[in-house]
């Protein structure tokens, strides 16, 4: 589907002032007219004093293809011979004297950096996924399995000497690998244009164009289609909190602050040192507000994953007393930017009842993941942030001493169901010398291992969505670096290829194991489907609960947190028969020593922990049981 093109009308402008566009790319930027050999170019400067467009199309010459002014601060014009694949910029010239080639805010295609010309793109693309389209709120809902696989295109693998791999070599290369491990979708770290590499995409100056360095739009329209093809959801990280200050961007667009707040107290962001949007401004709401549809509709993205939600929530964000400028009431609530989160939530949900919202947001913040009519930002899921820095903190300390930090793992039950949680373990956590996940856990390298093996099995078994990091999922000793590609050779050639290996086994049976069980799926944001078998064995280091579905089924999940194996240790369950152990994360096939209890235990009548029927099973050090009720053996 390419954009539609059209002329701008009085209506645009209206919706465009009053921050409620949602289709700016249909007027703005630039389009090809076959009809009379050339392209209409349209760009919002307020306070520019003149701007034409130049490029390979008139040899960079400044006067050649003039725009004139149409009202709202819309500069327009036609450029005769700017056919698709002409690189092209804005001239403009402001106030005080101010004159500046900028980049298409509106560019669909721009040319690889460190380059910044936008191209003049044709986006028509034949789709092929039509029967995903048509059923993917299944895979989307509150009660489906999604176990995320957080993927940097840049640095999942690399081609020979060090090259980025395309859109199309990571769609024959990524899409079966992601499949053969079980995860229902990818998340891509942001894939818009940004002239910084090291920034991994989340300071943005492309906001409607995929990043040419690994190929054209239509081929990352391509990739996106053929994870489609294979079941697979799509992510796409989306970054509306901040941009940077490079000169070809929407900074300081025509000599005025447009896109950004004046006053750096509220337009600079302390922490990356980059311009903040203006949400009190309808122009830029709009401009917002069209570029999350655009990648829902151009790119059939399944989902949007908001960065840095808290630091849109907050004006005194990483600021000190005397920073930031309070609201009109006083407070430290950013009004305008919740304004916008709402009705960018409520836009997306009306034209995508299949799509999903994610807010990465690290506070307290409430209901931001219930409905704008009950008083909620709008988002579908949020980030749980929360669990995840207790967990790792409890990890990354000794067995001896975790007895003493109990609370961080039974803490979460408190809140487990205020929100729509996924539980990230994402790329921020193995960055910045935090080291990888393997790199955190204590003990020799068996330990390490085990102790790894224990964390993802924790995850799966708790109730929310989950994600993580590419290298994750096999135990990558060194923490993730951009500039590379994964050490897959630890799969072959290392000196332990076969723990890591057996994580990587372990990663796969649990996705395998999530997606066919609905006890550990189904109505999971709901309290019914957890249930405490014994949260206060801190003594032991030992934890235990229920998964239930709607129907009542269970699964019991019993871990040791411990270096010390617990033999003929007692677990309360809720029904007689025979307990199937569905999964050890000690069994050799995962690098463990293989201690367990042969295939499943009979339950006995026996109160245990307010059940009426109890097992005596054996709990492997470090390791994590998981049963279910069957019938018994023949």
């Amino acid at each position: 589907m390419a954009i539609h093109n059209r002329s701008l009308t009085e209506n645009d402008l209206y919706l465009f002032r009053e921050g409620t566009h949602i289709s700016l790319p249909e007027v703005l930027g630039a389009h090809f007219e076959l009809e009379n050999s050339g392209s209409r170019f349209a760009v919002w400067a307020p306070n520019a004093r003149s701007i034409s467009v130049i490029g390979s199309f008139n040899d960079w010459r400044q006067e050649a293809a003039p725009l004139a002014p149409v009202g709202g601060g819309i500069w327009q014009g036609f450029a005769p011979g700017a056919y698709p694949g002409t690189h092209y910029k804005f001239q403009v010239e402001g106030l005080n004297g101010y004159c500046a080639a900028k980049a298409d805010p509106f560019g669909v295609f721009q040319d690889t950096p460190p380059h910044k010309a936008s191209i003049v793109w044709d986006l028509n693309y034949q789709w092929n996924d039509a029967a995903w389209m048509l059923n993917r709120q299944e895979a989307n809902g509150l009660h489906a399995p999604m176990s995320i696989y957080e993927v940097h295109l840049g640095s999942w693998r690399r081609g020979p000497n060090n090259r980025l791999l395309t859109y199309g070599e990571l769609a024959g290369q990524l899409i079966p690998y992601v499949k053969e491990m079980g995860f229902t979708h990818v998340e891509l770290m942001p894939v818009m244009e940004h002239p910084f590499f090291g920034s991994w995409g989340y300071q943005v100056t492309g906001y409607f164009a995929p990043t040419s360095r690994m190929g054209t739009p239509q081929e990352f329209m391509q990739l996106i289609d053929k994870f489609h093809q294979n079941g697979i959801g799509v992510i796409l990280d989306w970054v509306p909190s901040h941009f940077p200050q490079d000169e070809h961007g929407i900074g300081y667009f025509d000599g005025a602050h447009e896109y950004e707040p004046a006053d750096p107290r509220r337009g600079i962001h302390p922490d990356w040192n980059s311009f903040i949007f203006d949400y009190s401004r309808g122009e830029v709401r709009s401009f917002l507000l069209s570029n999350a549809v655009f990648w829902l509709s151009q790119y059939h993205a399944d989902a949007l994953r908001v960065d840095a939600v808290a630091s849109m929530l907050y004006l005194d964000y990483s600021r000190k007393p005397g920073e930031w400028v309070p609201n009109r009431h006083g407070g430290r609530e950013n009004l305008d930017a919740i304004q916008f989160l709402r009705r960018m939530n409520e836009d997306v949900y009306r034209a995508f009842p299949g799509a999903q919202t994610i807010a990465e947001e690290s506070t307290a913040w409430p209901l931001v993941s219930r409905p704008v009519y009950a008083g909620g930002l709008g988002f579908g899921f949020k980030w749980d942030m929360g669990w995840m820095h207790d967990t790792l903190n409890y990890f990354s300390t000794d067995p001896v001493y975790r007895k003493f930090q109990h609370q961080k793992l039974t803490f979460r039950a408190v809140y487990a169901f205020s929100e729509n949680f996924i539980l990230p373990l994402s790329h921020d956590e193995v960055v910045h010398g935090k080291g990888s996940l393997l790199g955190k856990m204590p003990g020799d390298i068996s330990q390490k291992f085990a102790n790894l093996r224990l964390l993802l099995a924790y995850m799966y078994a708790q109730p929310g969505k989950k994600l993580l990091f590419m290298g994750c999922e096999f135990g990558q000793f060194n923490e993730w670096a951009h500039d590379h590609g994964l050490d897959w050779d630890l799969l072959v050639n290392g000196a332990y290829a076969q723990d890591h290996a057996g994580v990587r086994l372990l990663t796969g049976d649990l996705n395998r194991l999530y997606r066919e069980e609905p006890a550990l799926h189904a109505g999971e944001t709901l309290p019914a489907t957890f249930e405490w078998i014994e949260p206060d064995d801190a003594e032991n280091n030992v934890l235990s609960f229920l998964r239930k579905d709607p129907s009542g089924e269970s699964i019991a999940v019993v871990f040791n947190f411990s270096a010390v194996a617990r033999p003929n240790y007692h677990v309360g369950i809720p029904r007689d028969g025979f307990w199937k152990e569905i999964l050890n994360t000690d069994a050799k096939t995962y690098g463990g020593a293989g201690y367990g209890n042969f295939g499943g235990v009979k339950s006995v009548p026996i109160s245990a922990h307010g059940q009426t029927q109890s097992l005596t099973i054996t709990l492997p050090s470090l390791g994590a049981v998981f049963f279910k009720r069957v019938a018994l053996p023949a």
